[in-house]
């Protein structure tokens, strides 16, 4: 009987100590993206931050964010950025031309620590640009558009706009020819926009005795401007024997609307 009545006491005061294994606490309310003069704007859509804390993954949280972490004292915490890849929320990944935002914190149990982290864009990766504030540009109106498109200067920042009235129905534009890495090293397309209907981005592909229509994904509109982050790496990775390459962006105005419209800015090719 005093076995059992110890054994019993043993089990409530190990889980009395359980109970008392009160968590620590992180905040994070904002990030900033810090501007580099060769990346050109510092626009950015970070919806998410990953979280390691002495180099070991404690999660990946959708800010703002408090979270608990069963651990205290001073602690090395190391940050990325996560986003929407092509701006669906099941692809949320690290992105990958963002520098880590490095930290020494202290976690005190019950208490809440505040971090805003601050990235910058990798300076050992390259960036083609457009944001239509130098004379000339690196997009053009192709043979399948029915008309050009302007550049707007509003609050002293300049962008491409486009309207689509009737009887016109296509709309599409393209860079120039880009050489990129096809190693299956990281190529992601950055855009800002708004729009009245959906849009489509995909890419030419040029091989020497033909070219290619890839495709990629349909934008869906918005009313405000949006920063959306669009993954070439795949389609650029099995264009096995291609010269180069244009990312293109086509929109169309559907019967019965008789007015459509888009603004575009700061589009960037990094790899």
């Amino acid at each position: 009987m005093k076995k059992i009545f110890l054994l019993l006491y043993c089990i409530s005061i190990i889980s009395c100590e359980k109970k008392e294994d009160i968590p620590s606490f992180i905040k994070v309310d904002s990030i900033y993206l810090n501007y580099n003069e060769y990346f050109g704007s510092n626009t950015e859509n970070i919806t998410d931050v990953w979280i390691y804390i002495e180099d070991n993954l404690q999660g990946v949280y959708e800010i703002p964010v408090v979270f608990p972490v069963l651990d205290n004292g001073i602690k090395n915490i190391r940050v990325k950025a996560g986003i929407k890849a092509n701006g669906i929320a099941s692809t949320r990944v690290q992105y990958p031309f963002y520098t880590s935002y490095l930290d020494t914190i202290s976690l005190v149990k019950d208490e809440v620590v505040e971090i805003n982290p601050n990235f910058s864009y990798n300076t050992s990766f390259e960036a083609i640009k457009e944001d239509f504030e130098n004379p000339g540009t690196i997009i053009d109106s192709t043979i399948n558009s029915e008309l050009d498109f302007t550049i707007v200067s509003e609050n002293n920042n300049k962008y491409g706009f486009v309207e689509i009235l009737s009887p016109s129905i296509n709309f599409e534009i393209a860079t120039e020819n880009l050489i990129l890495p096809q190693q299956g090293s990281p190529i992601y397309l950055e855009l800002d926009y708004k729009s009245s209907t959906e849009f489509l981005v995909g890419m030419y592909v040029n091989y020497p005795q033909d070219v290619v229509k890839r495709e990629l994904i349909w934008v869906t509109p918005k009313n405000n401007w949006n920063k959306i982050y669009i993954n070439l790496t795949q389609t650029v990775s099995e264009s096995i024997g291609a010269e180069s390459f244009k990312v293109f962006i086509n929109m169309r105005r559907n019967d019965p609307s008789p007015y459509e419209e888009m603004s575009f800015d700061n589009l960037k090719i990094i790899n």
